[in-house]
Protein backbone atom coordinates (compact mmCIF):
# COMPACT_ATOMS: atom_id res chain seq x y z
CA UNK A 1 0.00 0.00 0.00
CA UNK A 2 1.06 3.81 -1.07
CA UNK A 3 1.93 6.10 1.78
CA UNK A 4 0.75 9.77 1.35
CA UNK A 5 3.24 12.01 0.71
CA UNK A 6 3.84 14.55 3.39
CA UNK A 7 4.31 18.12 2.45
CA UNK A 8 6.58 20.44 4.55
CA UNK A 9 5.41 23.64 5.23
CA UNK A 10 8.04 25.45 2.56
CA UNK A 11 6.58 23.32 0.40
CA UNK A 12 3.02 24.87 0.84
CA UNK A 13 4.63 28.20 1.02
CA UNK A 14 6.18 28.02 -2.81
CA UNK A 15 2.49 26.71 -3.95
CA UNK A 16 0.62 29.72 -2.30
CA UNK A 17 3.19 31.91 -3.80
CA UNK A 18 2.98 30.30 -6.92
CA UNK A 19 -1.22 30.84 -6.96
CA UNK A 20 -0.97 34.45 -6.07
CA UNK A 21 1.60 35.32 -8.94
CA UNK A 22 -0.55 33.77 -11.33
CA UNK A 23 -3.92 35.91 -10.04
CA UNK A 24 -1.91 38.52 -10.37
CA UNK A 25 -0.85 38.01 -14.01
CA UNK A 26 -4.52 37.02 -15.01
CA UNK A 27 -6.63 39.22 -12.57
CA UNK A 28 -10.07 41.22 -14.47
CA UNK A 29 -8.46 44.34 -15.51
CA UNK A 30 -5.45 43.90 -12.96
CA UNK A 31 -1.75 44.21 -14.33
CA UNK A 32 1.52 42.75 -12.53
CA UNK A 33 1.90 46.31 -10.77
CA UNK A 34 -0.99 45.04 -8.21
CA UNK A 35 -3.00 48.08 -9.91
CA UNK A 36 -6.53 47.85 -8.49
CA UNK A 37 -9.10 46.83 -11.41
CA UNK A 38 -11.21 49.59 -12.71
CA UNK A 39 -14.92 49.01 -12.45
CA UNK A 40 -16.98 48.71 -15.79
CA UNK A 41 -18.61 52.15 -16.65
CA UNK A 42 -22.59 51.93 -16.47
CA UNK A 43 -23.98 52.32 -19.64
CA UNK A 44 -26.79 54.92 -20.23
CA UNK A 45 -30.64 54.09 -20.49
CA UNK A 46 -31.92 54.25 -24.13
CA UNK A 47 -32.91 57.52 -25.20
CA UNK A 48 -30.84 59.82 -23.18
CA UNK A 49 -28.60 62.23 -24.16
CA UNK A 50 -25.40 63.00 -22.30
CA UNK A 51 -24.61 66.35 -21.50
CA UNK A 52 -22.88 68.37 -23.90
CA UNK A 53 -19.36 69.68 -22.99
CA UNK A 54 -16.75 71.92 -24.24
CA UNK A 55 -13.16 71.96 -23.93
CA UNK A 56 -11.58 71.41 -20.71
CA UNK A 57 -14.49 69.44 -19.97
CA UNK A 58 -16.77 73.02 -19.27
CA UNK A 59 -20.46 72.53 -19.80
CA UNK A 60 -21.32 74.25 -23.06
CA UNK A 61 -23.09 77.63 -23.42
CA UNK A 62 -26.46 78.14 -23.71
CA UNK A 63 -27.70 80.09 -26.27
CA UNK A 64 -28.87 83.47 -25.39
CA UNK A 65 -32.18 85.05 -26.59
CA UNK A 66 -31.03 87.69 -29.28
CA UNK A 67 -31.84 91.37 -28.54
CA UNK A 68 -32.94 94.08 -31.04
CA UNK A 69 -29.39 94.56 -33.15
CA UNK A 70 -27.38 97.85 -32.54
CA UNK A 71 -29.61 98.47 -29.10
CA UNK A 72 -28.43 98.64 -26.34
CA UNK A 73 -29.07 97.64 -22.17
CA UNK A 74 -30.51 101.16 -21.30
CA UNK A 75 -32.49 101.24 -24.26
CA UNK A 76 -33.79 97.63 -23.42
CA UNK A 77 -34.83 98.18 -20.44
CA UNK A 78 -37.12 100.88 -21.72
CA UNK A 79 -39.54 98.44 -23.30
CA UNK A 80 -42.10 97.10 -21.51
CA UNK A 81 -42.25 93.45 -20.83
CA UNK A 82 -45.01 92.92 -21.97
CA UNK A 83 -44.22 94.07 -25.67
CA UNK A 84 -44.05 91.73 -28.36
CA UNK A 85 -43.10 94.33 -30.99
CA UNK A 86 -41.56 96.87 -31.81
CA UNK A 87 -40.61 98.92 -34.75
CA UNK A 88 -37.24 99.83 -34.72
CA UNK A 89 -36.04 103.55 -36.47
CA UNK A 90 -32.40 103.79 -36.60
CA UNK A 91 -31.11 106.85 -37.52
CA UNK A 92 -28.22 107.07 -39.74
CA UNK A 93 -26.28 109.58 -37.31
CA UNK A 94 -27.63 112.29 -34.72
CA UNK A 95 -27.88 114.96 -37.67
CA UNK A 96 -29.03 113.09 -39.96
CA UNK A 97 -32.23 112.79 -41.59
CA UNK A 98 -32.33 109.54 -43.07
CA UNK A 99 -32.99 105.93 -40.86
CA UNK A 100 -33.41 102.18 -41.41
CA UNK A 101 -36.65 100.99 -39.81
CA UNK A 102 -37.39 96.73 -39.58
CA UNK A 103 -40.73 95.29 -37.45
CA UNK A 104 -39.34 93.06 -34.94
CA UNK A 105 -41.27 90.28 -32.85
CA UNK A 106 -40.37 88.86 -29.72
CA UNK A 107 -40.07 84.90 -29.72
CA UNK A 108 -40.15 83.00 -25.82
CA UNK A 109 -36.90 81.45 -26.99
CA UNK A 110 -34.89 83.12 -29.73
CA UNK A 111 -35.84 86.51 -28.22
CA UNK A 112 -36.35 89.56 -31.01
CA UNK A 113 -37.03 88.10 -34.37
CA UNK A 114 -37.16 89.65 -37.47
CA UNK A 115 -40.81 90.14 -38.53
CA UNK A 116 -40.48 92.06 -42.09
CA UNK A 117 -38.17 93.84 -44.59
CA UNK A 118 -35.73 96.88 -44.06
CA UNK A 119 -37.23 100.26 -44.94
CA UNK A 120 -35.46 103.48 -45.53
CA UNK A 121 -36.86 106.29 -44.00
CA UNK A 122 -37.00 110.16 -43.52
CA UNK A 123 -36.59 111.75 -39.76
CA UNK A 124 -36.54 114.93 -38.88
CA UNK A 125 -34.34 117.78 -41.00
CA UNK A 126 -32.35 118.27 -37.96
CA UNK A 127 -31.76 114.97 -37.05
CA UNK A 128 -32.43 113.48 -33.55
CA UNK A 129 -32.84 114.50 -29.86
CA UNK A 130 -33.27 113.12 -26.43
CA UNK A 131 -35.16 116.46 -25.12
CA UNK A 132 -37.28 117.47 -27.75
CA UNK A 133 -39.11 120.66 -27.73
CA UNK A 134 -41.53 122.49 -30.29
CA UNK A 135 -39.48 123.46 -33.21
CA UNK A 136 -36.47 122.21 -32.68
CA UNK A 137 -36.41 120.18 -36.29
CA UNK A 138 -35.34 116.86 -34.39
CA UNK A 139 -37.17 113.75 -33.84
CA UNK A 140 -37.41 112.35 -30.14
CA UNK A 141 -35.79 109.65 -29.09
CA UNK A 142 -36.90 106.47 -26.86
CA UNK A 143 -39.19 103.71 -26.58
CA UNK A 144 -42.75 104.83 -27.47
CA UNK A 145 -46.16 103.02 -27.57
CA UNK A 146 -48.03 102.47 -30.67
CA UNK A 147 -52.02 102.18 -30.22
CA UNK A 148 -53.55 104.22 -32.56
CA UNK A 149 -53.46 104.68 -36.27
CA UNK A 150 -55.85 107.16 -39.06
CA UNK A 151 -55.86 108.65 -42.44
CA UNK A 152 -56.78 110.21 -45.25
CA UNK A 153 -57.55 106.67 -47.19
CA UNK A 154 -60.20 103.95 -45.89
CA UNK A 155 -58.97 101.52 -43.28
CA UNK A 156 -55.69 98.63 -45.02
CA UNK A 157 -56.80 96.07 -42.19
CA UNK A 158 -55.54 97.38 -38.72
CA UNK A 159 -56.24 95.45 -35.61
CA UNK A 160 -55.03 99.66 -33.92
CA UNK A 161 -58.22 101.92 -33.74
CA UNK A 162 -58.36 103.96 -36.90
CA UNK A 163 -59.34 107.19 -37.57
CA UNK A 164 -60.60 107.57 -41.09
CA UNK A 165 -60.94 111.18 -42.12
CA UNK A 166 -60.45 112.14 -45.64
CA UNK A 167 -60.68 115.79 -44.64
CA UNK A 168 -58.94 115.82 -41.26
CA UNK A 169 -55.79 114.21 -42.59
CA UNK A 170 -55.58 116.23 -45.49
CA UNK A 171 -52.51 118.16 -45.71
CA UNK A 172 -51.19 121.07 -48.22
CA UNK A 173 -48.37 122.78 -48.24
CA UNK A 174 -44.46 121.56 -48.66
CA UNK A 175 -41.91 119.94 -46.78
CA UNK A 176 -38.95 121.40 -45.07
CA UNK A 177 -36.76 121.08 -48.39
CA UNK A 178 -39.38 122.19 -50.36
CA UNK A 179 -41.39 119.16 -51.50
CA UNK A 180 -45.19 118.66 -51.59
CA UNK A 181 -46.68 117.21 -48.77
CA UNK A 182 -49.89 115.52 -50.89
CA UNK A 183 -50.86 112.20 -49.84
CA UNK A 184 -48.04 112.48 -46.55
CA UNK A 185 -50.99 111.80 -44.22
CA UNK A 186 -52.89 108.76 -46.23
CA UNK A 187 -52.05 106.47 -43.44
CA UNK A 188 -50.32 107.79 -40.38
CA UNK A 189 -49.83 105.61 -36.71
CA UNK A 190 -49.41 108.26 -33.90
CA UNK A 191 -46.32 107.82 -31.64
CA UNK A 192 -46.75 107.94 -28.22
CA UNK A 193 -45.02 110.74 -27.38
CA UNK A 194 -46.57 113.65 -25.61
CA UNK A 195 -50.09 112.60 -26.49
CA UNK A 196 -53.07 110.99 -24.58
CA UNK A 197 -53.11 107.13 -26.05
CA UNK A 198 -56.11 106.23 -27.02
CA UNK A 199 -57.22 108.68 -28.66
CA UNK A 200 -57.18 109.88 -32.53
CA UNK A 201 -53.75 111.15 -33.76
CA UNK A 202 -55.56 114.18 -34.33
CA UNK A 203 -55.88 114.92 -30.74
CA UNK A 204 -53.88 117.26 -29.73
CA UNK A 205 -53.73 116.89 -25.78
CA UNK A 206 -50.41 117.34 -24.57
CA UNK A 207 -49.42 116.08 -21.10
CA UNK A 208 -45.92 116.94 -21.20
CA UNK A 209 -46.83 120.76 -21.86
CA UNK A 210 -47.37 122.74 -25.57
CA UNK A 211 -43.87 123.46 -25.46
CA UNK A 212 -42.77 120.15 -25.84
CA UNK A 213 -44.01 119.33 -28.50
CA UNK A 214 -46.42 116.24 -30.25
CA UNK A 215 -47.97 115.18 -32.97
CA UNK A 216 -45.21 112.86 -33.85
CA UNK A 217 -46.24 110.07 -36.28
CA UNK A 218 -45.30 107.28 -38.47
CA UNK A 219 -46.71 108.65 -42.17
CA UNK A 220 -46.25 108.18 -45.66
CA UNK A 221 -42.93 109.23 -46.81
CA UNK A 222 -43.03 112.71 -48.93
CA UNK A 223 -39.11 112.65 -50.23
CA UNK A 224 -37.98 114.70 -48.04
CA UNK A 225 -36.79 115.15 -44.18
CA UNK A 226 -39.53 115.93 -41.22
CA UNK A 227 -40.52 118.00 -38.77
CA UNK A 228 -40.09 115.62 -35.92
CA UNK A 229 -42.05 112.40 -37.60
CA UNK A 230 -40.40 109.01 -39.29
CA UNK A 231 -41.90 108.70 -42.76
CA UNK A 232 -41.68 105.69 -44.67
CA UNK A 233 -43.09 104.48 -47.51
CA UNK A 234 -46.64 103.81 -48.62
CA UNK A 235 -46.27 100.24 -48.86
CA UNK A 236 -44.38 100.01 -45.95
CA UNK A 237 -46.92 101.94 -43.63
CA UNK A 238 -49.34 99.62 -45.28
CA UNK A 239 -47.56 96.54 -43.88
CA UNK A 240 -47.18 97.93 -40.25
CA UNK A 241 -51.05 98.90 -40.36
CA UNK A 242 -51.73 95.19 -41.16
CA UNK A 243 -49.00 93.68 -38.99
CA UNK A 244 -49.34 95.74 -35.81
CA UNK A 245 -51.73 93.73 -32.85
CA UNK A 246 -52.53 96.10 -29.73
CA UNK A 247 -52.34 92.30 -28.28
CA UNK A 248 -49.41 91.81 -28.44
CA UNK A 249 -48.40 95.74 -26.97
CA UNK A 250 -46.59 97.21 -29.90
CA UNK A 251 -43.84 99.68 -29.47
CA UNK A 252 -41.58 101.69 -31.19
CA UNK A 253 -37.79 102.13 -30.26
CA UNK A 254 -36.44 105.21 -32.22
CA UNK A 255 -33.51 107.29 -32.16
CA UNK A 256 -29.69 107.90 -33.63
CA UNK A 257 -27.16 104.62 -33.75
CA UNK A 258 -25.23 105.99 -30.81
CA UNK A 259 -28.13 106.88 -28.70
CA UNK A 260 -30.01 103.68 -28.71
CA UNK A 261 -26.75 102.06 -28.45
CA UNK A 262 -26.42 102.97 -24.45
Amino acid sequence: MRTARRVTLPAAAAVLAALAASTLLTGCGGDASGAQPSRVSEVAPLGTVPPQVGGAGKQAPVPQPAGLPGVGPRTLAGIPADAQQAVLVTGAGRDATTAKVTLFRHDPEAGWVPAGPVWTAHNAAHGWTADHHTGDLRSPVGVFGLTDAGGRLADPGTRLTYDHAPIGFTVHGTGVDGEPLRGAFDYVIAINYNRQPGTSPRDWTRPLGQSRGGGIWLHVDHGGPTEGCVSLPPEAMRTLLRDLDPARHPVVVMGDAASLAR
